[in-house]
C-alpha cells in the first residue's frame, strides 16, 4: 500500500501503537483522523443520533459486544495489567454493562421535556427544559481502568451524541480490541476509536470537539488550559489522595477486609482506591496485624505467584512508586520490589506526613499508615490536604461516621467501604478540587447534554403583559412592583413580566 503524505493539521497527534515487539497494530493516520471527526460531525447534523430507536439499538450493541467478546477482554487486560479474569469481568465488563442496561431502561424517561412551575403570566403557557445533545465529544481513557473509563462515559455519550474515544496509549492490548471492536458494533459514521499519546491531547482539543471527557491526574491542567481556548467543555475525573479514617470503634476483621481488597485490587491503580490510611492510636497494632493476616489470606505467603494479584502497567509508573517508596516510614508487610515483573506490594507504617509517599497520589500496591489521636485530629489532618476525590470513614458509632461526612470536603464519601459509592449507576460521581463535573446513569446523559430552556407561550393574556410596553408610567411601574411583592409570598407566582 502506499504511504500517505504527512498532514500539518492538528491531528498530526494520532500515532501508531505499537506492541511490546515494536510491531505496529494499529494506526490511525493524520487524514484519516480528521475525516473521522467529520464523518461524525456531519451525522449528527443530519439528526442521526437523535431517534430514541437508533440509541437504544446502539446500547444493546454495546452490551452484546462485550458479552460476545469477554474473553478477549480478559486476555488483553492479562496481558496489559496482569489483571485476574475475576477482576476483568466485575470491576470492567459487568460496570459498563449496568450502565448500559441502566440507560436502556431509564432512556426515554430521561429523553422526556421536563416542565417547571409557571408564574401568573405563563400560567396559560408550557415551561419546558429539553435534554439537547451537545454533538460530537471526545472521551480520553485511563491505563487504570482501561475499559470502565472509556466505555462507561460512552454510555452516557451514546445516549446523546455522537463519540470518538481515545483509550490508553499505555493499555496496548486493550486500546487494539478497542480499535478493532468499536466499528464491529457501533455506527461506522457516528461512533469512533482512535488513539492519541498523553503528549499530544492538547493538539487534540484544537480539533474543536463540542466536549471532552477526561480521565487522568497529572494531565488534567493541561487539557482545561486547551480546552479553555476553544471555549469547549470538559468533566475532568482526576484522583488525587482519599484518605481512610480507621477508628477505635469498628469491626477490625471487616475493616481490613474491605481496605485491603480496595487498596490492593488492579495492583493498587484506581482513581478511587483508599491511599493512605488514619488509624486511631488504640487500634494500630491490631489493624497492621490483622492486615497481615488478610494480605495472606488473599494472596497467600508469597503474592509473587498469585493469579488473584495485578501487577503494574509499565516502569515509569513502576519507579516512580518505588521511589517513593524507600524514602517513606517503615516496611510493616511486603517490601520485596522485582523490577522485571513491575511487583512491590508493600504496607507502610510510622509514616510522617512529610514524607514523599504522602506528597502525591500513589498509583500501586501500596498503603502508608498514620496514627491519629482522635477523631478531630483526623478531621484536621484531611482538611488541610487537597480536598480529595473520595472520603472513606470506619466506624460502628454513627456519630463519627456523621462528622467525617459533614466536616471534610470531597468528590463522594463512603462509610465501612471502599469504592463502592464511585461505580452505583444511580450516584453521580466527580471530584470537587480533583476535577470539574460527575458522570454515572443519569449524570452522564446530562453531562453530555445541554438544558435547553423553553417558554411555548400563546397570545392571550395581554391584558398583564401589556404593563411592561412604553411609553412607561407610573401607574404601571406600581401595579409591577405590587405584584412583585406579592410574588416573593407566593414563591414567584404572580410575577407578570
Amino acid at each position: 500500500t502506499m504511504s500517505r503524505p504527512p498532514s500539518p493539521t492538528p491531528a498530526r497527534w494520532f500515532k501508531a501503537l505499537r506492541t511490546r515487539l515494536g510491531d505496529p497494530c494499529l494506526k490511525t493516520y493524520p487524514l484519516e483522523s480528521v475525516d473521522l471527526l467529520r464523518r461524525a460531525r456531519v451525522a449528527f447534523q443530519a439528526g442521526r443520533t437523535l431517534k430514541e430507536n437508533f440509541r437504544l439499538a446502539q446500547l444493546e450493541a454495546v452490551v452484546q459486544m462485550l458479552e460476545e467478546h469477554e474473553c478477549d477482554f480478559v486476555d488483553a487486560l492479562g496481558r496489559d495489567l496482569h489483571k485476574p479474569r475475576f477482576e476483568t469481568v466485575v470491576s470492567e465488563l459487568i460496570l459498563v454493562k449496568n450502565e448500559a442496561l441502566y440507560a436502556i431502561n431509564n432512556l426515554q424517561k430521561w429523553m422526556q421535556p421536563q416542565k417547571v412551575e409557571r408564574n401568573l403570566s405563563t400560567t396559560l403557557d408550557d415551561c419546558l427544559v429539553i435534554s439537547e445533545p451537545l454533538g460530537v465529544v471526545l472521551i480520553i481513557g485511563t491505563w487504570c481502568s482501561p475499559v470502565q473509563m472509556c466505555l462507561v462515559p460512552l454510555v452516557g455519550a451514546i445516549a446523546a451524541n455522537c463519540a470518538i474515544i481515545s483509550p490508553s496509549e499505555s493499555t496496548v492490548h486493550t486500546t487494539e480490541l478497542l480499535h478493532r471492536l468499536i466499528p464491529s458494533y457501533l455506527d461506522n459514521e457516528c461512533f469512533h476509536a482512535v488513539l492519541a499519546g498523553l503528549s499530544d491531547l492538547p493538539e487534540v482539543i484544537e480539533l474543536k470537539f463540542d466536549h471532552v471527557f477526561f480521565t487522568n491526574k497529572e494531565d488534567g491542567s493541561k487539557i482545561a488550559l486547551a480546552a479553555a481556548r476553544t471555549l469547549t467543555p470538559v468533566t475532568l475525573i482526576l484522583g488525587g489522595k482519599n484518605p481512610c479514617y480507621v477508628d477505635q470503634h469498628c469491626d477490625i476483621f471487616t475493616t481490613v477486609q474491605r481496605i485491603a481488597w480496595a487498596r490492593f485490587h488492579n495492583a493498587g491503580q484506581s482513581l478511587v482506591a483508599p491511599d493512605y490510611i488514619l488509624c486511631h492510636t488504640d487500634v494500630k497494632a491490631r489493624l497492621v496485624q490483622a492486615l497481615k493476616c488478610c494480605l495472606m489470606e488473599f494472596y497467600g505467603s508469597n503474592p509473587q505467584e498469585s493469579h488473584s494479584f495485578g501487577r503494574i502497567v509499565n516502569l515509569e509508573i513502576f519507579n516512580r512508586t518505588r521511589g517513593i517508596l524507600w524514602r517513606s516510614g517503615k516496611v510493616a508487610v511486603g517490601g520485596h520490589v522485582i523490577e522485571a515483573e513491575k511487583y512491590i506490594p508493600t504496607v507502610l507504617t510510622d509514616v510522617a506526613e512529610s514524607d514523599p509517599v504522602m506528597q502525591k497520589e500513589i498509583f500501586g500496591p501500596v498503603l502508608p499508615i498514620l496514627t491519629v489521636n482522635n477523631v478531630d485530629e483526623a478531621i484536621s489532618f484531611i482538611n488541610k490536604q487537597e480536598k480529595p476525590l473520595c472520603v472513606y470513614a470506619y466506624s460502628t458509632n454513627g456519630k463519627v461516621i456523621s462528622r467525617l461526612m459533614s466536616e471534610t470536603c470531597s468528590g463522594s464519601f463512603c462509610s465501612n467501604d471502599c469504592i463502592l459509592q464511585s461505580v452505583m449507576v444511580a450516584l453521580p460521581f466527580g471530584g470537587v478540587a480533583s476535577g470539574m463535573g460527575s458522570f454515572h446513569g443519569r449524570y452522564s446523559f446530562d453531562t453530555f447534554s445541554h438544558k435547553k430552556s423553553c417558554l411555548l407561550r400563546s397570545a392571550r393574556f395581554e391584558c398583564v403583559t401589556y404593563l411592561r410596553y412604553p411609553p412607561f408610567e407610573d401607574r404601571n411601574l406600581s401595579l409591577m412592583t405590587w405584584a412583585s411583592s406579592l410574588s416573593q409570598k407566593s414563591q414567584g407566582w404572580c410575577q407578570i413580566m
